[in-house]
């Protein structure tokens, strides 16, 4: 017998002469596992700084984590985000749909509108709503440049509250056309140019074919706009409204704990963004359906198939009896 053919019979040293009958093994990943470990000791060492140093004064979060004035703002936090939200966003796609139409003026009118609210501070925004009683005493309603059928007190119509809303529903509806419009040019020109030779009203065009394929491209990014609208509500505290940073400011002001209410602000930031965040990926999720083979697995669908796999996982790396290592 000659040397290959000796060579391919004997096969590895220890293993069977038919290469069918080799032991398949997992492969290592010795620098994974470390990599692994030494993230694991980074978290425990955080974790144990935040739980040892008594300067975080947990007992003080503990006691004004659902106080009342607390979940009083809270509310009013969520009030402030859902109103600029769909206010923001219902403007938006107006704007959009006027920069995306053949006639010049409302092109001219949305990128005008577009381009003054992306340029002026969300803060100087609110202070001017704010402080619009100083230009205006009375706001009236009636035929245009002809006599006002009724009239109401600036300083009344304009609380803090609807200056607030006008502020960052206003700011919003800036960026939410710009995100609306990108999703619109995305779909693919066929699909409209289909829709105008089947006859299909241009308001069912966009109501039941350009928008339904356009929320692929619009969610991701309008999600990151309504959790940053929620966090950027804590810029009217400047109006003296009670949110929830505001109200935070008031308390460790009053006793000297601001760590502690800082933290208490921040896991209701964390807790409401992760809700958010939730939310978001079972809208795309809705969304992708009729544009990929398969949907995107559920958290809760991840959990249940890594707990099926998991034995035959553990089966799969220990070493076939009778197999040499």
């Amino acid at each position: 017998m000659t040397a290959p053919a000796a060579t391919r019979a004997a096969g590895p040293r220890g293993a069977p002469d038919d290469p069918t009958d080799w032991p398949v093994r997992p492969a290592r990943h010795p620098w994974r596992w470390a990599a692994g470990a030494a993230v694991l000791v980074l978290v425990a060492m955080f974790a144990n700084m935040m739980l040892t140093n008594p300067a975080w004064k947990w007992h003080v979060v503990a006691d004004y984590l659902f106080a009342e004035t607390i979940m009083r703002a809270l509310w009013l936090t969520v009030r402030l985000t859902v109103y600029g939200t769909v206010l923001g966003f219902g403007l938006g796609v107006v704007l959009a749909l006027m920069r995306l139409s053949g006639s010049a003026l409302l092109a001219s009118v949305s990128w005008t509108y577009v381009w003054a609210f992306r340029s002026i501070p969300l803060i100087v925004q609110l202070l001017f709503w704010y402080n619009l009683a100083i230009l205006y005493d009375r706001l009236s309603f009636g035929i245009p440049f002809g006599p006002a059928f009724v009239s109401f007190p600036t300083m009344e119509l304009i609380s803090p509250m609807t200056a607030a809303v006008l502020g960052l529903a206003l700011h919003q509806a800036a960026y939410s056309a710009e995100i609306v419009r990108s999703g619109i040019l995305a779909v693919d020109q066929g699909q409209r140019e289909a829709a105008a030779a089947l006859g299909i009203p241009w308001g069912r065009q966009v109501r039941r074919i350009i928008l339904p394929q356009a929320m692929r491209t619009i969610m991701p990014t309008a999600g990151n706009e309504v959790i940053g609208l929620f966090k950027g509500t804590s810029v009217v505290y400047v109006m003296a409204l009670g949110e929830l940073f505001y109200r935070v400011q008031v308390i460790y002001n009053r006793t000297g704990d601001v760590v502690p209410m800082l933290m208490v602000a921040t896991l209701w930031y964390i807790v409401l963004t992760t809700l958010l965040s939730a939310a978001q990926f079972y809208v795309e999720r809705h969304y992708a359906k009729g544009a990929v083979r398969e949907l995107p697995p559920t958290p809760l669908q991840r959990v249940r198939s890594f707990a099926a796999g998991l034995p035959h996982a553990l089966r799969s790396a220990r070493p076939p009896r009778g197999a040499t290592r």
